[in-house]
């Protein structure tokens, strides 16, 4: 096993730079780059005060040759502008310099200062992270920990009425999109038509620090409250119908036959011989599950609930242009999913100890 996960550590250097090298060359062809962000501010600018002190005169009068300017919306600036826009933002520089530079950089964790907010990539993420990481944690663990035991009672008790009925709230809360469902929530539970209950923006309310330890607890949890249960209703009715769907096919198969026939009661078959092969593929999602549950899954929820989180902060930083906070997040994330799936390998192992992989070829 020290030999795979050696492999897998090695192979994962290839796979960053391949992910991060594809992104960059993407990057390069996307129009309204920081410094077209900035042109644009600034030919907004001088157009209002042109028309200010001047009566709206032609901006062609300042005798500046922009013809030769790549970037769009550049006319009658002063081109020594744009070379520094260039050297501020690093595009002064090769393609490949840029990128050689940037892997550098990220390899020893740093990631620079974000192009518009002043302030370093890793000091706001950082600040972002607890609301991401809160919601991610645990809408993972309410999903698993309701869907897992739900699905297999589904799977044992398949075409009964407990299955019946629990499938038809599954299948209509899969139906229904998160954020749709927030909404919902929202004008019922958080002062919109009927009740008041549960708070609207933020994770902690404003006089959090003065609070006891229980009370912050509370507190916390208040706030997490309607976000949680927007998020995880796709959650939970994928994982529990993957479940129940993946106990039925293990319960058919010939070696249940077999340990029933030699007396073993059915929590033993269930949990002793089921279990461990039917847990695989419900295994096999969960690198995906934890990357969504912490990034794409909450962008939405995110913005309607006013939680200012990992999210968020990548959807700005993408219409922004604000390419340090893209690619650190990308990164970042990259990471947690290469080592996240790696942890998953190992959980194969110790459900089921048949499968080796030293023994294949990765």
């Amino acid at each position: 096993m020290g030999a795979y996960i050696l492999r897998r550590l090695l192979l994962m250097i290839p796979t960053i730079v391949g992910i991060m090298a594809i992104s960059f060359i993407v990057v390069q062809f996307a129009p309204g780059g920081p410094v077209e962000q900035v042109i644009a501010q600034l030919t907004g600018q001088a157009s209002g005060a042109d028309q200010r002190l001047s009566g709206g005169g032609d901006l062609a009068q300042q005798n500046f040759d922009d013809s030769s300017s790549r970037y769009r919306g550049a006319q009658g600036l002063d081109p020594e502008l744009i070379a520094k826009l260039e050297k501020q933002f690093g595009f002064d520089k090769p393609p490949l310099t840029r990128f050689g530079e940037m892997m550098w950089n990220y390899i020893r964790f740093d990631f620079g200062e974000s192009f518009f907010r002043n302030t370093s990539v890793i000091d706001l993420i950082l600040d972002k992270l607890p609301v991401s990481a809160s919601l991610g944690v645990w809408i993972l663990i309410f999903s698993y920990g309701i869907s897992i035991p739900l699905g297999i009672r589904k799977a044992v008790k398949d075409g009964s009425t407990f299955d019946v009925w629990t499938s038809g709230v599954i299948i209509i809360g899969y139906a229904v999109p998160s954020f749709l469902f927030g909404i919902l929530l929202i004008v019922l539970f958080a002062g919109g038509s009927f009740f008041d209950w549960f708070p609207l923006r933020g994770l902690v309310s404003d006089n959090f620090a003065q609070l006891s330890w229980w009370q912050k607890i509370l507190d916390y949890f208040w706030h997490l409250t309607l976000p949680l249960i927007s998020l995880s209703l796709a959650a939970f009715a994928t994982t529990t119908l993957l479940t129940k769907n993946s106990f039925i096919e293990e319960i058919k198969k010939q070696y249940v036959v077999t340990a029933r026939a030699k007396g073993l009661t059915e929590r033993r078959v269930l949990y002793g011989h089921i279990f461990r092969n039917a847990m695989l593929i419900i295994i096999a999602g969960f690198p995906g599950a934890f990357i969504s549950a912490f990034f794409t899954g909450s962008l939405l929820i995110e913005n309607i609930f006013s939680l200012d989180g990992l999210g968020r902060l990548g959807y700005l930083s993408v219409v922004n242009r604000d390419y340090p906070i893209v690619f650190a997040t990308l990164y970042i994330f990259s990471l947690m999913g290469l080592f996240v799936g790696l942890i998953s390998d190992l959980i194969y192992t110790w459900i089921d100890p048949r499968i080796d992989f030293e023994r294949r070829e990765v």
